[in-house]
């Protein structure tokens, strides 16, 4: 395999905290490659060196000549003072400059220069590229092309920021966090595209159904380990379990042998034999295989809840919202029980965070009500994530909150101890919080909400950003969750795991309510789908007989074509008796019965295909008379 990108001995880091030491892998042409390693790893800063947008304290990046490289950054970088259409249109590309000039003169409406605008667009063959971009585009809902980029959410930000990476058409594709703010819809057709090309990719993802559709090379950072595994994120799993276990085999088997070993050394005079010193250099060599560790700590999210639920719990009552002429919510009501974890689903925009603030009341419907259970206490992490300070520590968000943190168990943590809890350690307890990663922010966002130890979780994009080891422990956590759960999430396995109800999102503000989880949800939708076009098919297929029924009478044509019908039913079922008595014993030779049989098939197909339309005919016969 062609080698398209390969890191040697790579080291990062910030001021005493190491990211990644002495990192080394490659990149062949054509695998699909995911970067995984625990969050504050270093992951983006490492896809910022690779991509040249930061450097690296050692080693090197060396892609193969001539790659153009496409970056699709996590908080990507947009010019604000340009529209849509100016971001898009501002690469170096020759089509995106073909293209534009195409735009442009159609836009004119100056026939010359259109023609000529045309002629440019056969000589580049730059019709692909304009259908590309247009699909692109339209997949990934962006439609206002005029619109000035300072005036989009950091979603759609980041929309454009991907469409504008893939029209490219690189031939090496990085992607940090791909399916950050992208629906469902969206997320199945980037992983259908990306199926499809045959652009290079190395791409840093938590959503586990698009690595496992995906990739087919990960790449595990471990304690400043490369582990390679060809093959999916199921693979990956197998294959790294095994690892471990080997591992912690052969830790074991190291520190039986460092036992004996250590009594050897230890009877040994201190005036050794040249002959020993290979068992000594062996002694320390030994010594270090059994001092390593694994290093399987897991945040831990068993916080219990502050009240057991009552009866009520949340009730909802006919509830409608509009922004101007867009309706989002519509006579929505709904009575939650207790221990119910609901997903919800929808396309960007639809008004899944607006149903949530209405919930929290930081929004006022325009009409209905919401009316939380008496014994509620609501935990609401928002999407936008966690608010400091400038100059803000890690220990003063918990200190703000509380100096002491009660579990729901009684057990009392000092600030300092429940954020080792959550695996912050103690060097860690003073860093500002906007050196954080983005992963760490989001798990230090969720220790304020589950401080309080609510009841009732309403949780917004919790896995943004969150490591896939975290979000295994998280998910486990709300399994367990003895409380009451509303998500808002297009982390498909997430769902899978964690609901047991869907909310769905449809046009003109209703929400529909799917019992199961996203798995059933889709399977539901698409047995829907299925009957409704068998049911428009069935409509659409008439019989032929209705056809004639209704376009014409018994005419003196179709009069003929029954009487000849009739008499050739009549001619075949004569031969089919006769055949009959034939086989029924005056016939003893194999060739002729062999014949007969053959015959005796093709009248009962004759006469299937004959008696069907007769009683066409005679349909029509009646319903004339």
């Amino acid at each position: 395999m062609i080698t398209y990108l390969q890191v040697e001995n790579l080291s990062k880091s910030f001021g005493d905290i190491v990211l990644f030491k002495d990192i080394t892998f490659s990149v062949g042409k054509d695998s699909k490659t995911a970067l995984i390693a625990k969050n504050g790893a270093g992951k983006s800063t490492m896809l910022d060196i690779i991509a040249r947008r930061q450097s690296a304290d050692s080693g090197s990046v060396v892609f193969k000549n001539d790659l153009k490289i496409g970056y699709l950054r996590q908080d990507p970088e947009l010019n604000d003072n340009l529209t849509v259409r100016e971001q898009i249109f501002s690469s170096d590309n020759a089509l995106s400059k073909v293209l534009q000039k195409y735009e442009s003169a159609l836009a004119s409406g100056d026939h010359t220069l259109i023609e000529q605008a045309q002629a440019e667009m056969d000589s580049a063959d730059a019709w692909k590229y304009e259908s590309d971009m247009k699909q692109i585009l339209g997949k990934l809902r962006i439609n206002d092309l005029d619109i000035q980029i300072a005036k989009l959410s950091g979603g759609q930000k980041k929309r454009i920021a991907l469409a504008d990476t893939l029209i490219e058409r690189p031939d090496f594709l990085i992607l940090d966090e791909p399916t950050n703010h992208l629906d469902t819809d969206m997320i199945e057709w980037l992983e259908n595209y990306l199926q499809n090309t045959r652009t290079t990719l190395l791409m840093v993802t938590h959503d586990r159904y698009f690595l496992d559709n995906v990739c087919d090379n990960i790449i595990e950072i471990d304690n400043n380990q490369i582990y390679s595994y060809t093959g999916n994120y199921s693979y990956y799993l197998k294959k790294r379990e095994e690892r471990l276990a080997n591992m912690a085999a052969a830790i074991d088997k190291a520190n039986n042998l460092l036992r004996r070993e250590q009594e050897w050394i230890s009877r040994m005079p201190k005036a050794r034999g040249g002959k020993a010193k290979y068992r000594i250099d062996s002694f320390y060599k030994l010594k270090e295989a059994a001092s390593q560790r694994i290093d399987t700590r897991k945040a831990d999210f068993t916080v219990g809840t502050a009240n057991r639920l009552g009866n009520k719990v949340l009730e909802i009552n006919n509830l409608s919202k509009s922004f101007g002429d867009k309706q989002l919510i519509k006579d929505f009501t709904y009575s939650f029980k207790r221990n119910e974890k609901i997903g919800i689903c929808g396309h960007n925009g639809c008004g899944k965070t607006t149903l949530l603030d209405i919930i929290m009341g930081k929004t006022q419907p325009d009409s209905g009500s919401v009316e939380l259970g008496e014994t509620v206490v609501p935990g609401y992490y928002r999407q936008k994530g966690i608010e400091y300070k400038d100059g803000q520590r890690v220990i003063d968000i918990i200190k703000d909150i509380a100096e002491v943190v009660i579990l729901g168990d009684g057990r009392k943590l000092s600030a300092s101890q429940f954020l080792e809890y959550f695996l912050f350690p103690p060097k860690m307890h003073y860093t500002l919080v906007e050196k954080l990663s983005g992963g760490e922010k989001r798990r230090l966002y969720l220790m304020t909400v589950l401080i309080k130890n609510p009841n009732f979780l309403i949780l917004d994009e919790p896995t943004n950003d969150l490591d896939i080891i975290t979000l295994n422990v998280l998910e486990d956590y709300l399994s367990c969750f003895a409380g009451c759960l509303l998500v808002v999430s297009h982390d498909r396995y997430f769902l899978d795991k964690v609901v047991d109800t869907v909310f769905v999102f449809e046009p003109r503000g209703i929400i529909r309510n799917f019992p199961g989880n996203y798995t059933v949800y889709i399977t539901q939708k698409e047995d829907e789908a299925n009957k409704a076009q068998q049911k428009t098919e069935n409509q659409t297929k008439t019989p032929a007989y209705q056809r004639e029924r209704r376009r014409k009478n018994f005419t003196y044509k179709l009069a003929q074509e029954y009487e000849s019908v009739t008499a050739e039913i009549e001619k075949l079922n004569a031969e089919k008796q006769e055949i009959e008595q034939k086989l029924s014993g005056e016939i003893t030779d194999i060739e002729e019965i062999s014949k007969l049989s053959s015959r005796m098939e093709a009248i009962a197909t004759l006469l299937d295909e004959k008696e069907t339309r007769w009683l066409e005919l005679e349909d029509i016969k009646d319903s004339d008379e």
